[in-house]
């Protein structure tokens, strides 16, 4: 959309947006217009983001319904010519810049663009068509490139220091549409600074003889292996269950928003359930802030493979297209999301969030075999979702809402493995061997999500809960007694805690101040479900960088300003920042307004049937009330479960709706 007339779009988005809503184009187009007219515009200059600055949660929640709110946008910067990154603040409701900074020391986000132009750099090199050319490679447009982080390792060449840099991995294609990843150019780094885009130095360690089986899996080259099944059609006559109006989403006493970024793709907001006449607040905001892939093979072109994917990348920026009957299915609502190149020149992906309801077997049932009373009720959730592209690996984001008031988080890893070449008789140590002279490199997945919960308000504090036996003795005298043993985490050092499956742990989040009938605190409980301990030693580069790992549990004292578990600029920082750092305050946790991170992860040894396209992996956690509600929230549930059509949000918001399956909701 053209923006005519600046002052008049602006005025329109102050009444009728909410302060949470996402950019719009047009916002996008009037945040960069003020930033490159204004006189500190580096003459080379690259955009990194740009998107929504939230408003102080206090001024969000202090809102009446429909009142104006000031719209602002934040962006990252690069000036090129010097390496420098900037933030910008801008009023979309004054057309103002109001902050201009340089963050000294920081390299933010590889955008798309960087990484597409790498492929033209390296090309126009004398030295990598040499190495290429050694390896019986003719045809440069078959060689495709992975530009990954230079991350930082204490060992950079004299010059390099403070560089905007990625070491790219190669691979060759066969043939246009061949899978390239089963032909790793071996041995062969390209170090390339983005700022100057020109090739620092070539890395040859060696050729490696290429793999000599291709491994597609586009239907352009499978020959099917068994019948189609029978369709499988999902309908709501009625209409789907929930509504939306504007970005806010109402489903079976769920109310929510839904916000998107360049970094960290889905957001919800302001997460409350409609208990009687009360809405009652749980979650402020929710958001993945840190992915980390560490690789676990020593190798010249492999130690260094550790991919923040969050703050070296972005998540949601990398979002893909969502398609109906393949990434959702059903009665469906779509959310585009906006975004910016590095022109400064809106971008959108189109449906990039999926809202859909779908059904999750029982949720709850029980016959009476005296009376032969029966009563089952399906349960049905609601499911908010994303998938994003990042290199190689898709990772598909799952928020699950569910009618017994639990909220769930699946992450679903899928894609290609990273690979690396095998020489003839060569076997592999720290992969797997997934095809003749072909390594799939062990490695793990760590994700860290931001929970900033207000369990009906935001006096919170928590708990760790164990299931612990008594030893024989007069409180066990039959051997067969445990308890559920709580201990309060009463500041930010003592909350700093692991994941204990033998004794069942989990952390519960309760309000003080709100009671039930029982005398319990109001609460919810975070139940961990698969994970992982780090692998790399402690003094690793990867293991000084990423110090969220170091616990599953992390809970800190509210500070909007701190988002992100690995820090604001991850990419190329040599030490700790982020969580270890905020949490080293010790700051006190009782009946405050906290932040619960929690931090889950999957160790990888790949098998042969991931390859040459893995089935998706899934793992996460559940947030399930625990004394929020006076008893099974639900037991209403009308015993037909045909249920009706979904409830009216309130009037807030710019008034979309949620129009046909399978369309957009704007």
């Amino acid at each position: 959309m053209t923006v005519s007339n600046p002052a008049r779009q602006v005025d329109r988005v102050t009444v009728r947006q909410h302060p949470l809503d996402p950019l719009s184009r047009a916002e996008i187009e009037i945040a960069t217009g003020l930033i490159r007219s204004d006189p500190r515009a580096p003459a080379a200059l690259r955009f990194v983001s740009v998107g929504l600055r939230e408003p102080p949660k206090a001024r969000v929640l202090a809102r009446r319904p429909n009142a104006a709110c000031e719209r602002e946008a934040s962006a990252i910067l690069l000036d090129r010519e010097r390496g420098s990154c900037l933030e910008v603040e801008v009023s979309l409701t004054r057309a103002q810049i109001t902050a201009w900074r340089a963050i000294d020391g920081a390299q933010p986000a590889i955008t798309p663009d960087e990484a597409a132009e790498c492929q033209r750099v390296a090309r126009d090199c004398p030295e990598f068509m040499a190495a290429i050319k050694k390896r019986g490679l003719t045809d440069p447009d078959l060689v495709m490139l992975d530009p990954w982080s230079a991350g930082h390792y204490g060992d950079e060449p004299a010059g390099e220091e403070g560089r905007r840099l990625v070491r790219a991995l190669a691979y060759a294609r066969a043939e246009p549409f061949d899978n390239g990843y089963a032909r790793p150019i071996e041995n062969l780094l390209t170090i390339i600074d983005l700022n100057r885009m020109e090739v620092v130095r070539i890395e040859d360690h060696g050729a490696v003889p290429f793999p000599p089986e291709p491994a597609n899996w586009t239907r352009r080259h499978i020959v099917p292996t068994r019948p189609a099944p029978s369709p499988l059609r999902i309908t709501q006559p009625q209409g789907p269950g929930f509504s939306v109006n504007g970005r806010e989403v109402c489903w079976q006493g769920w109310r929510f928003r839904i916000g998107f970024n360049a970094r960290e793709g889905l957001i919800l907001h302001t997460v409350g359930y409609q208990d009687g006449e009360t809405l009652r607040p749980i979650l402020y905001r929710a958001a993945v802030s840190e992915m980390l892939v560490p690789y676990g093979d020593p190798g010249v072109t492999s130690y260094r493979k550790n991919a923040f994917d969050v703050g070296e990348y972005g998540i949601g920026v990398t979002a893909n297209s969502l398609a109906l009957g393949c990434d959702c299915l059903g009665e469906i609502c779509y959310l585009d999301a906006h975004m910016v190149d590095s022109a400064g020149s809106p971008r959108t992906i189109k449906n990039a969030v999926c809202l859909h309801e779908e059904d999750d077997g029982v949720l709850w049932k029980h016959t009476d075999w005296r009376t032969g009373e029966s009563e089952v009720r399906r349960s049905r959730r609601l499911v908010a979702s994303f998938i994003t592209t990042v290199g190689i690996y898709e990772y598909g984001f799952y928020w699950m809402f569910g009618q017994d008031g639990s909220l769930e988080l699946e992450v679903r890893l899928t894609g290609i493995p990273s690979v690396t070449a095998l020489a003839p008789g060569e076997k592999p140590r720290h992969g797997v061997e997934v095809a003749p002279r072909l390594s799939a490199t062990l490695h793990q997945h760590f994700f860290n999500v931001r929970l900033d919960l207000d369990v009906d308000g935001p006096g919170n504090s928590v708990r760790e809960v164990d299931a612990v036996a008594l030893p024989p003795g007069e409180d066990n005298p039959h051997l067969n007694a445990f308890v559920a043993r709580s201990r309060p985490l009463e500041s930010e050092a003592r909350a700093r805690r692991r994941c204990e499956p033998s004794a069942g742990r989990y952390w519960q989040i309760v309000n003080p101040g709100s009671r039930n009938r029982n005398g319990q605190p109001a609460g919810y409980r975070l139940v961990p479900g698969e994970n992982a301990v780090p692998l790399a030693h402690e003094s690793a580069s990867v293991s000084r960088r990423a110090g969220f790992l170091r616990h599953h549990l992390w809970v800190t004292a509210y500070d909007p300003a701190e988002r992100f578990a690995a820090g604001d600029f991850p990419n190329q920082r040599a030490g700790d920042g982020g969580l270890p750092v905020w949490a080293g305050r010790d700051r006190p946790l009782v009946d405050s307004d906290l932040v619960v991170w929690y931090t889950f992860g999957h160790t990888h040894v790949p098998r042969t049937e991931e390859w040459p396209v893995m089935p998706a992996h899934k793992i996460g956690f559940m947030l399930k009330p625990d004394g929020f509600f006076e008893q099974n929230p639900a037991l209403g549930i009308p015993g037909d479960d045909a249920g009706a059509a979904g409830e009216r949000c309130g009037e807030d918001g710019a008034g979309g709706d949620a129009g046909p399956a399978g369309r957009n909701c704007h």
